[in-house]
């Protein structure tokens, strides 16, 4: 499988090959440190926010974090509000917008 520039894998191993391919990372952790104080995400928005934009579902989250769907669709939902979005697609291109912008002024 190809890799676009800038797009890395973390070390994990997938679980299954189904779902999503949640290995690869869009952005580092610098990136979502910035992303996280601009929007005032708590540590587990922040954790969920990682996972949707890594394109797993509330029930894989869910199960990821030891939670119920319920909760992590609160998080979802909070983060959408923070952030001013109304879908993951839209936190998703929102993110790596501003983690794109933050890169071009270093």
């Amino acid at each position: 499988m190809s890799q676009s520039p800038g797009m890395k894998r973390d070390n994990h191993e997938r679980a299954d090959h189904q779902g999503p391919d949640d290995t690869l990372v869009l952005l580092d952790d610098a990136q979502w440190t910035y992303l996280q104080r601009r929007h005032e995400l708590t540590p587990r928005e922040r954790q969920v926010a990682e996972l949707v934009c890594r394109g797993l579902k509330n029930d894989s989250i869910a199960k990821r974090l030891r939670v119920c769907p319920e909760t992590v669709k609160t998080h979802v939902r909070n983060i959408y509000r923070k952030v001013g979005v109304g879908s993951k697609i839209h936190m998703l291109l929102r993110f790596v917008r501003e983690a794109n912008n933050l890169s071009n002024r270093t």
